[in-house]
């Protein structure tokens, strides 16, 4: 576990951008709680000089003057931190928040193979804003509160050192009390951040599969998942609150106990005329308003333990190693010849290989498919030719240099992917087709929709084009967000096209549009197909079947059907399925 001075010091660095403004800040806290204090000192002035304004021999606007200068100051500086503070936060978290996204985007695909995208939210949502408020809070009660109980403590010194001395015995249980508290504050924030995590997936799952929930009656299922969670939550909070509860109100007895000694020692000295009315009102003036910041600075801990429990979780995901671009080599276009030699991989080292002794050569232009029951490897290998994935034994290579060698944007510019789950964000018609584009082309946009035969049913949308299609184009059939996938290929113009199963799960009808334009797409491309349905890929150049990671056949549906081996048995089964 990174120790809670390296957490802060590395929070501390995001605010060197803006150390102007921190220092700004700073110095308005400062003055803020020195001003506190001034007008308990001011009191003592008051009364002490209250016989001087009954005789006249000071000025009646003089006092008044100087508390109303007093509260102007107090007012300014208030507004000043409090506003300076806002903004500050408000940049820091921008700035952290943005990291994290940045650090998001460029995950590996294995990272999100691990991680719920609910919880990843929470560390992008939640945890931030936990750092920041509690951040923002340290800072505004080590400075103000601090300065506030430094000058409390400095007017008790300089009006009786004696009584000022028992504020010492607060010291040592304070300090006491935080280091014990301390540890089990920050790990039930840890366990709540947790929980909120898991309660952020719950809620990503359920409400992004509310079709399947509902159709299978799984209301009550995930109200009883999500209350589970939610209790949790619920418990985890009030533990947190009441260890926070019991370190302030042992430390607030111990100030009781403090002051009431002092009060009994002040009437003695106050007896003996070592105190004048000022000096005891001020005394004990400050005394009492000492309860406030010591109060803060006691509850400081737990807003310390937490802000750092949550930059733990965020630390840990901007940590996190980005997918692996070493690759020197640029690359504008690629012929897209690929070549696969001595192809080993596996998910992990204790797990079986999901791929082994594979060699293919897929000629450009060529449209290669691959056929094989669920798990033979087809979508793996794909995933590898798209660097989804590293760490493999053997070669894959494009053009005939390693696609490692590449750098990745540019190797990425050379493919374009088809598959059966689309993926269509909330935008509009010509934002999806030209994805990533930030200056589309409309001409571009309207011929890849008419190669993909979806501009029929663009132009029957309210605003053509400009239609914002909702999530994941909810208002579209499935037929039709598959031809907005493809004229989102079809705008690429990419060397190498991925098609993974992109016609699996559509009518006869749809399938059969669909696969018009998928011929247009897949004209002059290098073409890897994964497909479930044979009859889409019989006439394809090639086709390679795959059982248990390793290719057991290669060669044209003539060719294979004529071998009757495993293709010819899965085309026959096919065959009666579809009859019957």
């Amino acid at each position: 576990m990174t120790s809670s001075g390296q957490l802060y010091l590395r929070l501390l660095r995001y605010f060197l951008p803006y150390r102007g403004i921190a220092v700004f800040t700073v110095i308005l806290m400062a003055a803020a709680g020195g001003v506190d204090a001034l007008m308990i000192k001011l009191l003592k002035e008051l009364i002490d000089r209250f016989e001087s304004l009954a005789n006249g021999s000071m000025a009646l606007w003089v006092m008044p003057a100087v508390l109303l200068a007093v509260g102007l100051t107090r007012m300014l500086t208030s507004y000043g931190y409090e506003y300076a503070s806002s903004w500050l936060s408000s940049r820091i978290t921008h700035d952290v928040r943005a990291e994290m996204y940045e650090r998001l985007l460029h995950l590996p695909v294995a990272t999100y193979d691990r991680a719920s995208v609910g919880e990843l939210l929470s560390r992008v949502t939640y945890d931030v804003n936990q750092i920041m408020e509690a951040g923002l809070q340290v800072i505004t009660v080590v400075v103000k509160d601090g300065v506030l109980a430094i000058s409390l403590l400095a007017i008790l010194l300089y009006t009786d050192w004696q009584l000022a001395m028992f504020c010492a015995l607060l010291l040592p249980g304070v300090a006491f009390s935080m280091k014990v508290v301390g540890r089990r504050q920050r790990r039930l924030s840890l366990q709540t951040q947790d929980s909120m995590g898991m309660l952020a997936r719950i809620l990503d799952e359920s409400l992004g599969g509310h079709r399947v929930v509902k159709i299978f009656n799984g209301q009550g299922y995930e109200a009883r998942r999500f209350s589970r969670t939610n209790q949790q939550v619920r418990r985890l909070t009030v533990k947190r609150a009441a260890t926070t509860a019991l370190n302030s109100g042992i430390n607030l007895f111990m100030v009781a106990i403090t002051i009431a000694l002092i009060v009994y020692f002040a009437g003695v000295r106050t007896q003996a005329g070592a105190l004048t009315a000022g000096d005891f009102v001020s005394f004990m003036g400050a005394m009492l308003l000492l309860q406030q910041p010591v109060k803060s600075l006691t509850k400081i801990n737990d807003s310390l333990h937490r802000g750092l429990a949550a930059a733990q979780t965020v630390f840990a995901l901007i940590d996190q190693p980005i997918e692996p671009d070493h690759g020197q080599h640029p690359i504008e276009r690629a012929r897209g010849d690929i070549d696969i030699r001595a192809l080993r991989f596996a998910y992990g080292a204790e797990l079986a290989p999901a791929l082994q002794d594979i060699d293919l050569h897929i000629r450009a232009g060529e449209t290669v498919a691959f056929v094989g029951q669920s798990g033979s490897g087809k979508t793996t290998l794909v995933n590898l030719i798209a660097r989804f994935y590293s760490g493999y034994d053997g070669d894959i290579l494009l053009d005939g240099t390693p696609i490692a060698d590449y750098r990745l944007h540019d190797y990425r510019q050379q493919l374009a992917m088809v598959g059966q789950d689309v993926v269509l964000f909330n935008d509009t018609v010509t934002a999806n087709i030209a994805y990533a584009d930030s200056n589309p082309d409309p001409a571009r946009v309207r011929a890849a929709a008419e190669a993909a035969f979806a501009a029929d049913f663009i132009a029957q949308l309210p605003k053509g084009y400009d239609e914002v299609l909702g999530e994941e184009g909810a208002r579209l059939s499935g037929g039709q967000r598959q031809r907005l996938a493809i004229a989102r290929a079809l705008y690429r113009d990419a060397p190498v096209l991925i098609l993974d199963e992109a016609t699996s799960a559509l009518d006869t009808e749809s399938e059969r549009m669909v696969q018009a334009a998928l011929d247009n797409l897949m004209r002059d491309r290098s073409t890897l197909v994964i497909a479930h349905r044979l009859s889409t890929i019989e006439k394809a150049d090639r086709i390679v079947v795959m059982h248990q990671g390793r290719i057991i056949e290669s060669g044209t549906h003539d060719a294979l059907m004529a071998r009757k081996g495993a293709y010819a048995a899965m085309h026959a089964v096919q065959f009666v399925e579809a009859a019957s």
